[in-house]
């Protein structure tokens, strides 16, 4: 159990237009599974400068980074990883306290999550990838497939010129609609198949482009089992979640918020809380 809360605890928190408590959840319940001196409190904010100011001034360990403020943190912080670099994105901000006035080091754990994805599925760069999306997460997973090594890529957007700036940093192919389109990878990163959305029920690839691929992955993490991986699974062909990504995105905060790596197994209960 976690040790009662101190002047010594230490507070990580998250900072988005829209806070929820899948965060929250996660980050405490790991907290008092492992017995650890910490917790985890969501915020919303109006002054980022000042919101990201507090964080140093306070001491605050941890902080969590959702849209709108992705790319406003940017040049708030005093280091900037490769992993949000390549997107010009941050979601994770890790304060050292031990330097005085703090030191700020920014990355994005989305595209970590999506990099061990990769690796963890088997995924291999000769195979061919069908991104549809072009949005904020768009950015973070077709540069992690690209920063891999993948370099037969398609960005499939209804916006020309966010999906056509996404496919030309990257040296990919642009395409207004998947049309005919198939790959060995195909990757939803737009809210197609998310509760409570417009498209709920509706799939971001057709049956036939799903039954050709090697594998499918859906971005989308409520739920976990979209109407693409339960159409996928129905055609016998492999998944990577939305569950997945968001579960190892806020293992990768917690490890560099505390220093612990969470097992699979604690990581697969937190999500299922924080899910819950």
């Amino acid at each position: 159990m976690r040790a009662p809360l101190s002047k010594d605890t230490q507070l990580c928190i998250s900072l988005s237009g829209r806070p929820s408590n899948i965060g929250t959840r996660f980050h405490n319940y790991l907290y008092d599974v492992l017995g650890l001196d910490f917790i985890y409190k969501a915020f919303t904010t109006t002054d980022i400068a000042a919101a990201i100011g507090g964080v140093r001034a306070l001491g605050i360990r941890g902080c969590s980074v959702s849209m709108p403020f992705k790319q406003d943190v940017i040049e708030l912080v005093d280091d900037v990883e490769q992993s949000a670099r390549a997107i010009n994105a941050v979601n994770t901000i890790v304060n050292d306290t031990t330097v005085a006035g703090g030191h700020l080091t920014a990355s994005n754990t989305d595209y970590l999550a999506v990099e061990r994805l990769i690796a963890e599925h088997g995924l291999q760069p000769t195979q061919s990838v069908l991104l549809r999306g072009s949005g904020g997460m768009a950015s973070a997973v077709a540069a992690a497939f690209r920063d891999n090594g993948f370099e037969q890529g398609t960005v499939v957007a209804r916006n020309g010129e966010t999906g056509q700036a996404l496919a030309q940093r990257l040296g990919y192919e642009y395409a207004s609609d998947v049309g005919t389109r198939t790959a060995h990878v195909i990757v939803n990163i737009t809210p197609i198949g998310m509760a409570g959305g417009a498209g709920e029920n509706d799939l971001a690839f057709d049956t036939e482009t799903i039954a050709k691929a090697h594998t499918v992955f859906d971005v989308v993490a409520m739920p976990s089992e979209t109407p693409l991986i339960t159409a996928a699974r129905a055609a016998g062909t492999a998944v990577i979640t939305g569950a997945e990504v968001i579960a190892l995105q806020a293992a990768e905060q917690f490890e560099r918020y505390t220093g612990v790596r969470p097992s699979a197994e604690q990581i697969a209960a937190a999500s299922a809380v924080s899910r819950a």
